[in-house]
């Protein structure tokens, strides 16, 4: 593989067409005389020259190639720059989501073993009074006010030396480290993901290819990262006026108004973005006839929000559904047309969530299901044609391990040859028409007796009634719980009577004749990045002290 490097696309695109709009970011507590949110615009030129800056003056600064750099920025003008800047020297960002804990951050932050430090004056304060990094990061940059932690101020930086259009640049090869991405941490503490320049382009090219992206087109990329791979693409990216880490309740609003201001025609929300978005274009009988596709992804969207959502679509424009993880994205792809007109009754009846086919240059392989280290690939670990197994996964796309977490590492991934092949820790089967269904996580399944129980498989059974908003399977002292979050009503739910009826429904169907024990929850804890992946270990706890 040639060298690659991603940042060097928005030098391409400022010189092919410097004029036309890179990035939109919200201006903070900016409305028009109609209540929409103004917006600060930046050319590829502009974009282009300001990442020269700040690569210059990080380089200045102290920073080398090769630094390990944790980044606490939020999405806005300082993120993209410095994004672009890093990559462009060679210099490591590592992201982390705030949300996964004081603690937490606190350990990832150890083990990534960083030099430096670069964010809000907030995230500063937290990291020298809470001690994060304190034995390895010599190097700060402050974005706002720099007080008593010394570093440099990110003007100082971006001030450093503008009188030059072109910055330093690194041509990385294929196997260069990029950055270190976290995982979720929703099924336990996060894991530093290692991305190579090679998967980041062999990523690149399985989006575009799939999703069949154009140059000139409109993204709104309600997850930030994502937005450093549209230079690449061609496309501008419009950033909405939200908390990233709290998609479930964005304004829809803002959400909407920009699509039809900017005529975006793309858009990348999680599910649980999605249903709140639909649930009130729905009500009000918004059209959203700019849109060319609509991708949702960290979790299964429900049956429901695809039908809210589409119809603010036009007939022929489909929710695109891909499967993947931090580890290894994008895996396989189904749209909303396939699942509202083929999959949606079987997966109502138990037979797990259809996610697709592979995309192209993934492998995917169902194994035996193990909680075992896997060292060496066999194809003798290979199940049936049908049956489920755990989900294994070979592509240029496909991390090697993650930092500095060698037991994780030999458990999530297995050598084969040269390459390595990632364990996703889901469960699944494909069928004859060589479609994935996905059945569960690997850690969520919950034995009963000698039967054992597929999460996935099981709550999308119950999902379907029309007062449920979602159900959790966990496992009490060998009892299988059903845990169900009604939805909300303008007029209250009887639970007594959907509690009967949903378990007459466990009882009458073979997969869930076992579930014998509901409760009704409140609200699910759910994963802090997507607002959509159900934390059912906390559920589990819960659960437990409700029946004892």
């Amino acid at each position: 593989m040639k060298p690659f490097n991603i940042a060097s696309a928005l030098l391409e695109m400022a010189e092919t067409q410097p004029a036309a709009l890179a990035i939109a970011f919200p201006e903070k507590n900016s409305l028009d005389k109609n209540g929409i949110t103004r917006y600060q615009k930046i050319t590829f030129k502009e974009l282009a020259f300001e990442t020269a800056c700040v690569a210059r003056g990080l380089l200045a600064a102290g920073f080398e190639r090769g630094d390990r750099v944790v980044m606490m920025v939020p999405p806005g003008f300082d993120f993209f720059i410095l994004g672009f800047s890093m990559l462009q020297t060679g210099i490591i960002p590592i992201f982390i989501d705030p949300g996964i804990g004081k603690k937490n951050l606190k350990e990832c932050i150890a083990e990534t073993e960083p030099v430096g430090f670069i964010g809000i004056s907030k995230a500063h304060a937290a990291r020298v009074l809470l001690g994060w990094g304190k034995k390895t990061i010599s190097k700060t940059v402050t974005i706002g006010l720099r007080l008593f932690w010394g570093g440099k101020e990110m003007q100082a930086i971006r001030n450093f030396d503008r009188s030059q259009e072109q910055g330093p640049f690194f041509d990385a090869g294929p196997d260069d480290l990029a950055a270190i991405i976290f995982t979720s941490g929703s099924t336990g503490l996060a894991k530093g993901v290692v991305y190579s320049h090679g998967n980041f382009r062999a990523q690149l090219e399985m989006i575009r290819d799939t999703f069949g992206f154009s140059p000139g087109e409109i993204d709104m990329p309600t997850f930030a990262p994502f937005a450093l791979f549209n230079p690449a693409l061609g496309m501008s990216s419009i950033i909405p006026d939200m908390d990233p880490t709290k998609p479930a309740f964005v304004n829809p609003l803002h959400i909407i108004a920009p699509i039809k201001q900017f005529g975006i025609t793309n858009i990348f929300g999680s599910p649980a973005l999605i249903d709140t978005v639909g649930r009130y274009g729905e009500a009000k009988g918004v059209k959203l006839p700019s849109l060319k596709r609509v991708i949702s992804a960290g979790a299964p969207a429900s049956v429901k929000a695809l039908i809210r959502f589409s119809s603010m679509l036009m007939p022929d424009i489909e929710i695109f559904t891909p499967y993947g993880a931090t580890e290894s994205m994008p895996v396989a792809t189904i749209g909303s047309h396939y699942i509202l007109r083929e999959t949606q009754e079987k997966t109502g009846n138990g037979y797990g969530v259809c996610i697709g086919k592979p995309v192209e240059g993934v492998e995917i392989e169902i194994i035996r299901i193990s909680d075992e280290v896997i060292p060496n690939w066999s194809e003798y670990q290979k199940v049936a044609p049908g049956e489920i197994g755990e989900i294994v996964v070979k592509g240029c796309n496909v991390t090697r391990s993650y930092f500095n977490r060698k037991n994780a590492t030999k458990l999530a991934k297995i050598r084969d040859g040269n390459v390595v092949r990632h364990r996703m820790g889901d469960l699944g089967y494909f069928d004859a028409e060589g479609n994935l269904w996905f059945c569960g996580r690997k850690a969520h399944r919950v034995k009963v007796g000698e039967q054992e129980l597929y999460s996935i498989q099981c709550e999308y059974i119950f999902n379907k009634h029309p007062d449920v908003f979602r159900t959790a399977l966990v496992g009490v002292n060998g009892e299988a719980v059903l845990c169900v979050e009604p939805e909300k009503s303008a007029i209250p739910i009887d639970q007594a009577k959907l509690k009967v009826e949903l378990l007459a429904w466990a009882a009458a169907h073979p997969l869930t004749g076992a579930i014998q024990t509901l409760l009704f929850h409140p609200g699910f804890p759910v994963d802090f990045r997507h607002n959509a992946k159900i934390i059912r270990e906390k559920l589990a706890v819960w659960a437990k002290n409700e029946l004892a």
